[in-house]
Order: structure tokens, then C-alpha cells, then sequence
């Protein structure tokens, strides 16, 4: 895996919503509050990337098949955030975070989750 399968979401020219980690965003006004949206994925572990990551933990180093399971799990956590955004009529997801936690020792949750709000130029 490369540096970019190691990113981040689409970024808002490729899906038209907007999402940052912070309050607010320079250069742009709220102009509605939408609410609470969130995007949910639970994935189970399979028993390859268990047995790899057991062996992996022996000798030390990155267990990259698990790396690779979970960026793929945030950015589907992301594209379902950014989904949920559009359908309620938000450009933009401001205060994103990642909630992740174990799912009854199955697998592993991971919500990407938010404030979708309608941003519009400042100087409107």
C-alpha cells in the first residue's frame, strides 16, 4: 500500500460535502444547522488477518493487513457520514470524529460522526 491508501475520505470536490475536524471554517458562514449525522460499519476479523496479526505480534512490526482493513473501514464509515449529509441537504460536516470500539469480540465498529450544516460564502 502506498501513502494515498493511507488517506482520508473523498475530499468535497470529489463528493460535494465538505468535512472538517473544526468548528468552523474560514471564508464561510453557517447558515443552517442540520444536525447530528453519523456513518456506521462493523467489520468481523477474519481468521487469515487474525492468525498473520498473532504471528506479526511475536516479532513486532506494523500488522498491515489489519492497517489496510481499517482505513477501508473508515472511509466506508466516511462515505456513509457524507451520504447521510447530502440526503438531509448539507454541504458540509463540521466536527467530524471517529468512534471506534470492539463489537462483542467479533469484529470491530467504527461510526464516523458529525454536525451537518448548509456553509455558505461570508460575504453573502
Amino acid at each position: 500500500m502506498g501513502i494515498d491508501d493511507y488517506g482520508g475520505g473523498p475530499g468535497a470536490h470529489e463528493s460535494g460535502v465538505l468535512v472538517v475536524t473544526t468548528n468552523d471554517v474560514p471564508g464561510y458562514r453557517v447558515e443552517r444547522v442540520i444536525g447530528e449525522v453519523f456513518g456506521l460499519t462493523v467489520r468481523s476479523r477474519h481468521l487469515g488477518s487474525q492468525i498473520g496479526a498473532g504471528l506479526k505480534s511475536m516479532i513486532g512490526g506494523e500488522l498491515k493487513g489489519l492497517t489496510k482493513t481499517l482505513v477501508e473501514t473508515r472511509n466506508q464509515a466516511m462515505d456513509r457520514l457524507i451520504e447521510q449529509a447530502k440526503a438531509r441537504g448539507g454541504n458540509a460536516v463540521l466536527m467530524m470524529r471517529f468512534d471506534v470500539t470492539d463489537a462483542q469480540d467479533v469484529g470491530t465498529e467504527v461510526c464516523a460522526y458529525g454536525t451537518a450544516v448548509v456553509l455558505v460564502p461570508a460575504s453573502t
